[in-house]
């Protein structure tokens, strides 16, 4: 079997571990070989033609767990796409864009899905394994020779396919550009165009917003905005959702896929397993070993692609990607025993500036795991932090008297406290219920200020679950997570809330992810940026059934996977749920 060696500069930390411990410790170092060596960078470097199968025991004893000893599949011959130095990430192989249809990629985070689209998008000149320069457009349609991605190279090369890009970072858009958002857009595309593009993905009351002053969600809106401008025959959307709530997901999906037909192809990168499923026609699964090597599956179509996925088997390549099957429940599950109140709310009203929320009447039970799904802007994380006493009230009443624990939506980051320090007695007490299960012990030794965004989320919830507390509120869980964190995510909280008997408050836009873990709903209603309501807790089933009208959609589940799929608009399935009034798994 082959084998690649891999070394994570970000992880790699020689201060800390005592300077270059791989290079003390390393067998074949002993024996008088430079297998690990200090690198001009002033990181570890491997030298992969005298690394052996012993240097395993190297990779182990790495503090960061920045050593990487990646066994290759056997069925592997093909010479890379592209490779970062001598001793980085490898690609294997790329998706390819299909005219006439919306492909789907997906994968955990760090098998290079971001790399292979870049590729495809000419941001990013592969070397095709070549450590000293890029490669050409003829050395790339050669290695391709008798795929559909000779064909597409040859069609960039001759001008036939122009490609328009949407980055996954679209928080750098306002440091790259200045101005207003009218100015970005027109700058890419005509001003009729803007116009009808930015009603069409609700940022026409934006337009004329200096970009420094746009939300999130907007920045993302425009982001795509400004790519569907461009003149271009292939789109290519990385993360198209993130930041978006799950009205303006269901829209901007619509959207997107509206954009394929004859003479244009779509490519997404998306975690959201459910906005996958409604947008795309086929997905190629992507999977390796996260930092180490990608490789990219033929494309499926998309029911079929999604279930080999959560299956964690790829038949045709007699591949096990992952060692367990990802499992949904045919309903959510019912606790028995009369629920017992932990706290209640009565006309509570808060006013911020121009944004009025406010509440009926309700209450939290005990032993439960309450999902909260509404619109951005409409008060969800207002609530949260009432409830957490983060912020008071106006007026009405909160009869509680409870510890509360919480997560916040936005992270900070600039702390260079270690990991270890923050979550402070949480790393011996909690190894096996937090630590393990969320892969924090190789960031133990990292400083906060070091970790990416879905580091930094896995921390701030081992962070908040640790603590001891009667409620635990978490706001946007699932962010910067890939799908398999979100739903392990999801589980975690599930089992620590039996484990405690104790209470979660769960707000986020991954509809799939509260589908999976809550027992009841609260659904927020009103104009965003205006007036908020809070509505329920109620059961899921009528919770669900109220949050999806609004949406004009309706879910069932799966027959194979029982993962819930959105019915499309007006199928049969459709019109029979709505008719009945059961708009979830009717």
């Amino acid at each position: 079997m082959k084998r690649i060696a891999v070394i994570d500069k970000e992880k790699c930390n020689p201060e800390g571990c005592g300077g270059f411990l791989c290079i003390r410790v390393s067998p074949g170092n002993r024996m008088g070989k430079e297998v690990f060596v200090e690198g001009t960078d002033g990181k570890a470097q491997v030298n992969e033609e005298e690394c052996t199968d012993a240097e395993s025991i190297t990779a182990k004893k790495c503090p960061f767990n920045a050593i990487h000893m990646v066994k290759l599949p056997e069925k592997l011959t093909s010479r890379p796409i592209h490779r970062y130095g001598k001793d980085g990430f490898v690609l294997y192989s790329l998706p390819v864009p299909v005219f006439g249809k919306v492909v789907g990629v997906l994968g955990v985070n760090g098998v290079g899905k971001s790399t292979a689209i870049k590729v495809l998008a000419g941001v990013l000149k592969p070397n095709i394994g070549k450590q000293d320069s890029a490669s050409n457009i003829d050395e790339i349609i050669s290695m391709f020779k008798g795929t559909e991605a000779q064909d597409f190279f040859e069609k960039v090369k001759k001008g036939k396919i122009k490609v328009a890009y949407k980055p996954q970072a679209v928080d750098l858009i306002p440091k790259q550009a200045k101005g207003k958002v009218r100015d970005l857009l027109e700058n890419v595309g005509e001003k009729r165009k803007v116009e009808a593009i930015g009603k069409k993905l609700d940022i026409d009351k934006i337009l004329d917003s200096r970009i420094t002053e746009v939300s999130g969600g907007e920045l993302q809106r425009v982001a795509i905005a400004a790519t569907v401008l461009k003149e271009a025959n292939v789109y290519i959307f990385d993360e198209p959702t993130s930041y978006l709530d799950i009205k303006q997901r269901i829209k901007v999906s619509k959207f997107i896929k509206e954009l394929a037909n004859e003479k244009t192809a779509v490519l997404v990168v998306e975690h959201d397993l459910i906005i996958l499923d409604h947008i795309t026609d086929d997905v190629h699964i992507m999977y390796g070993e996260a930092g180490g090597y990608g490789i990219v599956s033929l494309p499926k179509p998309t029911r079929a692609a999604i279930n080999t996925y959560l299956s964690g088997f790829l038949r045709e390549d007699n591949m096990k990607f992952r060692d367990h099957e990802i499992k949904f429940a045919a309903r959510p599950p019912q606790k028995g025993g009369k629920p017992v109140q932990l706290l209640s709310w009565h006309s509570v009203k808060k006013k911020l500036g121009k944004f009025t929320l406010e509440t009926g009447e309700g209450e939290i039970a005990r032993k439960q795991v309450v999902g909260v799904l509404g619109e951005n802007g409409i008060g969800k994380t207002t609530f949260a932090k009432i409830l957490a006493g983060v912020l008071k009230q106006d007026s009405g009443e909160i009869s509680s008297n409870i510890k509360v624990a919480y997560k916040p939506q936005y992270l900070s980051s600039d702390s260079d406290e270690l990991v270890m320090s923050f979550l402070g007695k949480a790393v011996e007490k909690y190894k096996v219920h937090l630590i393990r299960p969320l892969d924090i012990e190789p960031l133990l030794l990292r400083k906060l200020n070091a970790l990416s965004g879905g580091e930094l989320q896995r921390v701030s919830i081992a962070k908040c679950l640790s603590e001891e507390a009667d409620l635990y509120l978490l706001d946007e869980p699932s962010a910067y997570l890939d799908v398999e964190q979100r739903l392990n995510v999801s589980r975690i909280i599930r089992e620590r809330m039996e484990q405690l008997g104790k209470t979660a408050f769960v707000v986020d836009h991954d509809l799939l992810f509260i589908d999976y873990l809550s027992d009841n709903l609260t659904i927020f209603s009103g104009e965003p940026a205006v007036s908020g309501v809070v509505n329920g807790p109620f059961p899921m089933e009528e919770g669900m059934n109220r949050f999806l009208s609004d949406l004009n959609i309706t879910l069932r589940r799966d027959k194979d996977s029982l993962r819930p799929r959105i019915n499309k608009e007006d199928s049969q399935m459709d019109k029979k749920q709505k008719g009945e009034g059961k708009l979830y798994y009717g």
